[in-house]
């Protein structure tokens, strides 16, 4: 592995990043600096922080970022269960998304626990 591009969390994360800016777009005008804006900052995170944790020479300091990504990961989730019981998402793309989501929730936290050993 050369670059934390070549990682498949971090791929996964950046296709999440564009589908959650695509979904957002559609959100009511008064959305667009508050959940909107939340969302997509909370996204960014993820693969922000995978990329800078894989950029970090100890290990300890790359837990430390893949536990932001994590902890990001998590506020997206709630946010997108918000959407759409606010009616701002359907049930489907949010399912979509919450899948998505999980996927990089487990896969985060098995590198974790990897350079935890």
């Amino acid at each position: 592995m050369n670059t934390h591009k070549d990682l498949i969390v971090w791929q996964k994360a950046m296709e999440l990043v564009l589908e959650v800016y695509k979904a957002t777009k559609t959100y009511p005008r008064e959305e667009l600096f508050g959940l909107a804006s939340q969302m997509r900052r909370a996204v960014v995170s993820i693969p922000s922080n995978i990329a800078e944790g894989y950029g970090r020479i100890h290990t300890r300091e790359t837990e430390r970022f893949l536990s932001i990504a994590l902890g990001s990961a998590c506020e997206l989730e709630t946010q997108l269960i918000l959407s759409k019981d606010l009616g701002y998402i359907s049930t489907e793309l949010a399912q979509q998304l919450c899948d998505k989501t999980q996927g990089i929730i487990r896969m985060l936290t098995s590198l974790i626990k990897t350079l935890n050993k």
